[in-house]
């Protein structure tokens, strides 16, 4: 156990200092930018760098993260008719070796099912981002800094890991805001976890767009921020979250891309007869997400073809054709009408 420890430990202080120099690098240069070219421009500084892949700087923890990453839900696993370890094996597997180098959790069974994976196929492959929504801010008895700090060290300990590469709190869902003083709880129990060396970054998740952006403009502490982006989301001219961030260079991690899968067809099922048509359309999806420089889509993905489906997306040109273009803007417009009670709120993030 002290070998590994002192392993990992190293590991840590080592990306640590990596993230340190691409903050150096946009200061000094003024330019976020260049400071994406010059980390990229040193294979070893991106962690499971493959040449096919592309690489975004996440603010300023300056960590190089694939332009599509692994969400953590995983809907529709019914279909795939393989127990829940295999399959995420399988996934992660395909992941790594695609270049995809980071993996979002946000429930208990997330983070445990992907920590147990991890510990066999490679923990140091991928950074793994943590939350245990179930004892976060959404529940009243988890809105102290104690609670919270109580969550995370239930968690860390679930899932046998001495730190998170990001513990991103899940937040209240739209609708319903923090108070004020829920809020400096948060932030308060972000800052001492990282102290502590419990995470090495910070964020916040939260499906409610003024509440998150008080946050980003009133906390500069926060480093990376959570929240829908759909193929229909479009930047606000002003008054935009995007414009917060680039202020606070503050990283962008991009949920619900494919409108919990009421874009598709089919049921995600192998070799069903609307497959190789969804599979298209989530291309098509991704590649509009990531005509967004400042965001990364993290899609929940239940099969290897569908990691390659989106590793492929990323190499394909992101602007699409005027075919495409309604194509796509039709499937929105059916995706909107077909959006569950419990989904109609990511109607309130087209303008973003």
């Amino acid at each position: 156990m002290g070998k590994q420890r002192k392993v990992t430990r190293r590991r840590f202080i080592g990306d640590a200092a990596i993230g340190a120099a691409g903050v150096a690098v946009a200061l000094n240069s003024g330019s976020v930018l260049v400071a994406a070219q010059e980390l990229a421009k040193s294979k070893s500084n991106i962690r499971n760098y493959n040449p096919d892949m592309e690489y975004r700087r996440l603010g300023r923890t300056g960590l190089m993260v694939s332009a599509v990453a692994l969400g953590g839900h995983w809907k529709r696993m019914d279909v795939m008719r393989q127990g829940l370890d295999e399959n995420r094996r399988q996934v992660i597997n395909r992941c790594i070796e695609v270049g995809i180098n980071y993996v979002d959790a946000c429930t208990g069974v997330e983070f445990t099912t992907y920590s147990k994976v991890l510990s066999v196929v490679g923990r140091e492959k991928v950074y793994l981002g943590l939350s245990h929504a179930e004892q976060e801010p959404r529940k009243e008895a988890y809105r102290t800094k104690n609670k919270l700090l109580e969550s995370l060290d239930s968690a860390l300990r679930d899932a046998r890991q001495e730190y998170a590469d990001l513990w991103r709190m899940t937040c209240m869902e739209t609708g319903s805001r923090h108070s004020y003083e829920s809020s400096c709880e948060i932030v308060a129990a972000l800052e001492k976890a990282k102290k502590q060396g419990k995470a090495r970054f910070v964020g916040i998740s939260s499906h409610d767009r003024r509440w998150l952006k008080f946050m980003i403009e009133y906390f500069p502490q926060i480093e990376v921020v959570l929240f829908p982006y759909t193929a229909n989301s479009k930047v606000l001219p002003t008054d935009s979250i995007f414009e917060a961030l680039k202020k606070q260079d503050m990283g962008a991690l991009g949920i619900k891309p494919f409108s919990s899968n009421s874009i598709f067809k089919g049921s995600s099922a192998p070799q069903e007869p609307t497959a190789e048509e969804d599979s298209r359309t989530a291309r098509m999806v991704i590649r509009c997400i990531l005509g967004n420089p400042h965001i990364i889509p993290i899609p929940g993905l239940i099969s290897p073809a569908q990691v390659d489906n989106v590793a492929r997306a990323v190499k394909e040109h992101r602007q699409l054709d005027a075919t495409e273009a309604q194509e796509l803007s039709m499937r929105m417009e059916q995706a909107w009408a077909s959006l569950p009670a419990n989904y109609q709120w990511l109607k309130n993030w087209e303008y973003v």
